[in-house]
């Protein structure tokens, strides 16, 4: 499995509660979960036989021929969609990036699992579109001679109207966090960020509120990043997560002198002592929720649909690297592979069968993530089966079992079948595939809700730059640089509000 950076220090997070780290266990008192009667040696094919067996929703059968299958596609759609749109699959990769980097190699030669590096900030901050700011990583910036114009650099797809990462001679993105490149979906939201800060930007000098580019950076930032922690609370996580535990996790009261305060309804799930950290119960197991939620293709815009004929998918990953005409990334973006926003997110040009959606929170992985092309020598190799990885990485990270974690938290737990593992990831998924009525599969269930609004309310409330804590009364609404129209489509802020602010192609009006 190839990693993404390189170790130059370990920083240790053992089962304690006096560590404050990085990385740190929200559960550090419950013991590890392994499956019973496997060994070390026999532990990554014990769980590959279980991943392709039970875990894919068309054994035997390769993305590609999904893809160009349409009664099978469409019997799949029926029965694992969601009515989550397309969009938020990678908007919560988007996320996880911005969150975490952990570079530990996943091998049986790892000396100890709790040693491990976040080579990201565990706060809501952009630094994946940032990097480390215009004064340490100005080849990520437009200057104009020596003056920083605030705005961030971007490319250009050759003989067409449409924008792209910016790249060097090699294809690759030149950004902050290179992961936001490896498919097409998510550096297209990667975009759209760099083209949001460069609209704030413009509007700083326009609207009379800056007269240099680090005056009108500095204030496009904070006012991106803030709208990007509000749509990550207030949009994602809330459409994610069962509405009594996103109400609850995060509330405001009067303080003395009629102060506004937040308050963390869940801080005795997860706190700390000088910072937050990152729980590996949230990164390791119950935020890979989002790997369920991928389709194995995708219809990308309406010129692709014009010239191969409606109801044309573009395999999200297409194992023959020699054809390759997919949406995997680390190359240049072409007109195919664009996307046409309101078939990805609800707007006020969507017209059904738009948008697409993402497939239901459960146990069943789309077939493109057991056909990873990481290691392209053995397709049955650990890092091309996704569902198995995670399995084998909660189990070396020394994961408690989701029964555990749920009577820790008070909750009573689900029956597992004797052959499911209790993997506190795989118990976050059957818990959501088990939620009754119409809703099983639309949310994480009451534990995966519980960690998931715990981590991102913690990691909200504990960011000292974050709204919550330097203006606790600020909404998108009061923000000089933010208009109505940007929120236009559902009357409130959304991701949809960020595609309006980069200009990206919205509507098939984009497209030849």
């Amino acid at each position: 499995m190839p990693k993404h950076g390189s170790l130059s220090d370990n920083v240790v997070a053992p089962n304690s509660r006096f560590y404050h780290g990085p990385f740190g266990r929200i559960c550090p008192d419950l013991d590890p979960w392994r499956p019973e009667g496997v060994t070390d040696t026999d532990l990554e094919e014990h769980f590959k036989r279980f991943a392709t067996v039970s875990m894919i929703e068309a054994p035997n059968k390769l993305p590609t021929e999904i893809a160009s299958d349409e009664e099978l596609r469409t019997e799949l759609d029926s029965k694992f969609n969601s009515s989550l749109p397309a969009g938020y699959t990678y908007f919560g990769q988007f996320i996880d990036h911005d969150m975490t980097l952990d570079t530990t190699p996943l091998s049986e030669s790892e000396i100890d699992p709790n040693r491990l590096r976040n080579f990201r900030t565990p706060r809501l901050d952009l630094d994946c579109v940032y990097g480390s700011g215009p004064g340490d990583q100005p080849h990520l910036y437009e200057h104009d001679g020596n003056k920083l114009t605030g705005r961030l650099l971007t490319g250009t797809i050759p003989q067409t109207d449409f924008l792209d990462l910016p790249r060097n001679s090699e294809g690759r993105a030149i950004i902050g966090d290179m992961r936001n490149d490896e498919n097409a979906i998510v550096a297209q939201i990667q975009l759209a960020f760099i083209l949001a800060h460069n609209t704030l930007v413009d509007r700083a000098f326009s609207h009379g509120l800056a007269e240099t580019g680090e005056e009108a950076f500095d204030l496009a930032r904070t006012t991106l990043r803030w709208l990007y922690q509000w749509i990550v609370w207030e949009d994602f996580v809330k459409r994610v997560t069962i509405d009594e535990i996103h109400a609850c996790a995060l509330t405001t009261k009067n303080g003395c002198g009629n102060r506004r305060v937040w308050d963390l309804g869940l801080g005795d799930v997860y706190s700390w002592k000088y910072q937050p950290f990152m729980p590996v119960e949230f990164s390791v197991a119950a935020y890979r929720f989002g790997h369920t939620m991928a389709r194995n293709s995708y219809q990308t815009n309406s010129s692709v649909a014009a010239g191969a004929g409606f109801g044309t998918f573009i395999p999200l990953f297409d194992v023959n690297v020699a054809a390759a005409d997919d949406l995997s990334g680390f190359r240049p973006l072409n007109a195919k592979r664009v996307v046409q926003w309101d078939w990805f997110l609800q707007m006020d040009s969507s017209q059904a069968p738009f948008p697409q959606f993402a497939r239901k929170i459960d146990t069943k992985l789309s077939n493109a993530l057991a056909h990873l092309r990481e290691d392209l020598h053995d397709r049955t190799a650990l890092a091309n089966i996704l569902a198995a990885r995670n399995l084998v990485r909660g189990v070396r990270m020394r994961l408690p079992s989701g029964e555990d974690v749920a009577r820790k938290f008070g909750l009573m737990p689900i029956a597992l079948s004797t052959e499911e593992p209790k993997a506190l990831w795989y118990y976050v998924l059957k818990e959501a595939e088990l939620l009754p009525g119409n809703d099983g599969g639309r949310t994480l269930g009451p534990l995966g809700s519980i960690i998931v609004c715990a981590t991102f309310a913690g990691l909200l409330k504990g960011d000292v730059r974050s709204w919550l804590n330097v203006q606790p009364d600020w909404t998108p609404d009061s923000a000089a640089l933010l208009k109505p129209e940007d929120k236009r489509d559902e009357g409130n802020w959304t991701l949809a509000s960020i595609i309006r602010l980069s200009g990206l192609p919205v509507d098939g009006t984009s497209f030849p």
